[in-house]
């Protein structure tokens, strides 16, 4: 693509998360048109547009869809900035976000609170402590080794595979009724999404996203050898350090509300280096912008194209196998 015109594609990638969110308050299993869905957004801005159906729809938009469109945006935005973050930092354009165990924590976590706690604790704050606890394990599992970034991709494989093995133990122990609804949280959701979510992963997330867009331009020299960042003043222990610890922070916030949604983090940075090239000042801030569009543009189809809903972490999954597969033979040469 020609330099001049990556400065409107640039443009048109930022504005697209606003874009989406607009059109898809329009969508869902009630009918709203579109300036009834406009009017009732700004209705609380301006009371006298409340009047009619428009009260009826802003119970709806206000109860059920900004809350799950919000929720999809920053859950879309903090999967493909860590997955942009964590492949600039490993030099793996196969690395994902869950590949320092997160995933397989979080799973184990919620499955404890669904199965044996119940009501009594929730599965997302469980969710979470146990999705930081497995980067941690892995970190310092790690930390000592001679080759620091092998070493952390090999534990990660390996906490996955051993909190991978405690969820299995935990399912077999599990009542039909706690095991259906472990099923339907691992399948990654935003179906139950509501302002409780919101309030408890969008600061953390927003934060992060926000820490990670800051240091963009570090990641370029990440990416380099370690002799070379070095040589420009770079304290290479402590700023990766920092990325793994951030990123680890906006995955787990985003997979203790959402499940676990696959495929975002490793498709959406591809993506954005096929259309604007390598630099990560740029990669990193489009990804956010690109993967926010992505998972709200997802959750539409879920939630329009039938009578049931389809988990949308099944939906990324049928969407990005194939498409990484073709993006995967056109972005080779940008990793060269």
């Amino acid at each position: 693509m020609t330099e001049h015109r990556r400065p409107k594609l640039g443009f048109l990638i930022y504005l697209l998360p606003l874009v989406v969110f607009l059109v898809s308050l329009h969508f869902g299993r009630v009918h709203i048109p579109f300036v009834d869905s406009l009017k009732a957004l700004f209705s609380p801005l301006f009371p006298s547009l409340t009047q009619g159906p428009i009260a009826d729809f802003k119970i709806i938009l206000y109860g059920v869809r900004i809350p799950r469109l919000l929720l999809g945006l920053a859950v879309g935005a903090s999967l493909s900035v860590s997955g942009a973050s964590l492949q600039a930092l490993f030099k793996n354009p196969l690395v994902n976000e869950y590949i320092l165990g997160i995933s397989s924590g979080a799973a184990f976590g919620a499955s404890m609170s669904l199965v044996f706690l119940g009501k009594n604790f929730p599965p997302q704050v469980s969710a979470f402590i146990f999705a930081i606890a497995a980067m941690l394990i892995v970190l310092f599992i790690a930390r000592k080794s001679d080759s620091p970034i092998i070493a952390l991709l090999l534990t990660g494989v390996i906490v996955s595979a051993f909190f991978s093995a405690l969820l299995s133990l935990v399912e077999f122990f599990a009542s039909p009724y706690a095991l259906q609804a472990l099923f339907y949280w691992l399948m990654g959701n935003l179906s139950t999404a509501g302002w409780k979510d919101l309030a408890i992963s969008l600061p953390l997330i927003a934060a992060g996203i926000l820490v990670l867009i800051l240091m963009r331009w570090r990641m370029n020299v990440l990416s380099m050898s370690d002799e070379e960042a070095r040589s420009l003043g770079v304290n290479i222990r402590k700023e990766k350090r920092l990325v793994i610890l951030v990123t680890a922070v906006i995955t787990a916030s985003a997979t203790a509300v959402a499940g676990i949604i696959g495929w975002v983090g490793l498709v959406i940075p591809h993506l954005v280096r096929m259309m604007v090239g390598v630099d990560n000042r740029k990669v990193i801030p489009m990804s956010a912008a690109l993967g926010a569009a992505f998972l709200m543009l997802a959750d539409d189809m879920t939630r329009s194209f039938a009578s049931f809903e389809v988990p949308v972490g099944i939906f990324t999954s049928l969407i990005g196998i194939p498409f990484f597969i073709v993006l995967l033979k056109r972005s080779t040469k940008a990793w060269l």
